[in-house]
């Protein structure tokens, strides 16, 4: 294991808010790493801005392992979290079963998405000693349930659901969970009602820490940005630009 997850713990005791990413690869796992990011996500998001799917329901548990191999190669200080992918945990053993997969695969901990509805799986990961971190908010993986992405806890009844599902969750014993696309008041509360540290995605700056899928920090993924990502650069254009130098060159050289 790279690093503690005991680690996280610092952040709710007065340390400073985590700086967490994603990775799908050796290189870009290797810079995180050396960069200083606390926490490193192999995300199921890798089938959008990787895999070239239209959503994250199509990725597999096989395309996360390979992915979680390459991702654990360059990175031996922060903590390596595995995506359980759609479809790959509906009851309680299938949830064992994939997630010890990617445990063997070097991930320090796994995300599954939900709240009570996954309370089983959550209840059974934890009692095989596997560590969890929660995923609450907008799923990705819910889009074709829900038909769009949608920000969450704009009525009161969905942010008091919210708020129970964190405390469960809470009480089951994950180690952190993620907040993504809901409003900053619901997050704010949920952090302060849960005792383990929140990572937010779109749902404001009062959780303990924040997490952005590298390609839209980096701007890597020009067909789609989501709002609350301001890329600090913009790696696509760069790449575009050598290219057509390269390809230029080339011909002007060509006898």
């Amino acid at each position: 294991m790279a690093a503690s997850l005991e680690s996280l713990r610092k952040v709710r005791d007065g340390g400073p808010p985590m700086a967490t990413l994603t990775a799908y690869d050796y290189p870009t796992a290797r810079l995180l790493d050396e960069a200083g990011v606390d926490l490193i996500l192999v995300g199921d998001s890798l089938g959008m801005v990787v895999l070239g799917y239209e959503d994250t329901t199509h990725v597999t548990l096989a395309e996360m392992r390979h992915h979680t191999r390459a991702a654990r190669r360059g990175v031996k200080r922060a903590i390596l979290v595995g995506d359980l992918p759609y479809k790959t945990y509906e009851t309680p053993k299938q949830a064992v079963d994939s997630a010890n997969q990617l445990m063997e695969d070097g991930a320090d901990a796994i995300k599954l998405e939900g709240g009570r509805e996954i309370e089983a799986q959550v209840r059974a990961l934890i009692a095989d000693g596997i560590p969890v971190i929660g995923h609450l908010g907008m799923l990705p993986q819910s889009i074709l349930e829900e038909g769009r992405y949608k920000k969450k806890g704009k009525s009161e009844d969905e942010a008091a659901r919210l708020l129970d599902d964190a405390r469960l969750l809470d009480q089951l014993g994950v180690k952190a969970m993620v907040l993504e696309s809901m409003f900053k008041r619901v997050a704010r509360e949920i952090t302060a009602a849960v005792s383990v540290p929140t990572i937010g995605i779109g749902a404001g700056n009062g959780c303990d820490g924040q997490i952005l899928v590298t390609h839209d920090l980096i701007g890597a993924f020009p067909w789609f940005c989501p709002p609350f990502a301001i890329p600090k650069v913009y790696v696509a254009e760069s790449i575009s630009q050598a290219v057509h130098a390269y390809v230029d060159e080339v011909r002007a050289n060509h006898d």
